[in-house]
């Protein structure tokens, strides 16, 4: 399939009712077809990996021709310069999350970019960085707990941002990493008792939350059973 069919494909399935509750999950209207994530899977899996055809559906701004691009690209021939502008681009969370989650924390620079985007002031683009620490906690089977110990202090100083879609990544970031095995579970809920002592809501609300699973019997023996 080419650019144009596919473009052709995605808006024969529009779906307005689908946009319109869309829109009520906080997912941005704009340039939205309202086709589904498993359809869009569907189509990436009928399509194959194919970078360059990634880049123009990601050219489109159409809501779901950008998730698609995320789902057909080859992580090995993303580089930092295409990190930056897709990650500048984003307009709405689930676009955000399946980038990151299904390409971008495939990437050489994965860890190097949560901890620089998660310092970054605008909403997206701090949410990406987040996103990125707890897909990098579930996905990366092999990596040393010091990767993730390095995000600790971050998700402690940006704790207290009061933007929803920032406060549940922060949350997100904070359960996976504690997640992970025990030792990590461990210096997680240190962490979160600190940030709970915190003299602000938001971060209250991540710390309490985190901390309610962290420390609850399926963790505790999810985790038991992986030692």
């Amino acid at each position: 399939m080419d650019y144009n069919q596919i473009i052709a494909k995605l808006k024969s399935q529009r779906n307005p009712a689908a946009v319109a509750g869309m829109a009520r999950y906080g997912i941005n209207p704009q340039n939205t077809l309202g086709v589904s994530v498993p359809n869009i899977r569907t189509l990436a899996k009928r399509i194959g990996k194919n970078h360059e055809l990634a880049l123009k559906l990601w050219a489109s701004g159409v809501h779901e021709a950008r998730m698609l691009a995320a789902f057909i690209d080859d992580h090995k021939q993303v580089d930092e310069a295409q990190m930056e502008r897709w990650v500048a681009d984003f307009d709405s969370w689930d676009v955000c999350d399946q980038t990151c989650g299904n390409l971008f924390d495939k990437t050489p620079w994965a860890y190097a970019k949560a901890a620089e985007w998660a310092g970054r002031p605008e909403e997206f683009v701090k949410r990406a960085g987040f996103v990125m620490m707890a897909c990098l906690a579930v996905h990366d089977k092999k990596a040393a707990d010091e990767k993730f110990l390095d995000f600790l202090p971050i998700i402690k100083r940006e704790a207290s941002d009061d933007r929803n879609l920032v406060k549940k990544a922060v949350n997100w970031a904070l359960r996976q990493i504690g997640k992970r095995n025990i030792a990590l579970n461990k210096v997680s809920v240190a962490a979160a008792s600190d940030i709970r002592q915190l003299d602000s809501k938001p971060a209250r609300w991540i710390a309490t939350d985190a901390l309610r699973e962290l420390t609850g019997e399926a963790v505790q023996q999810k985790l038991q059973r992986k030692h």
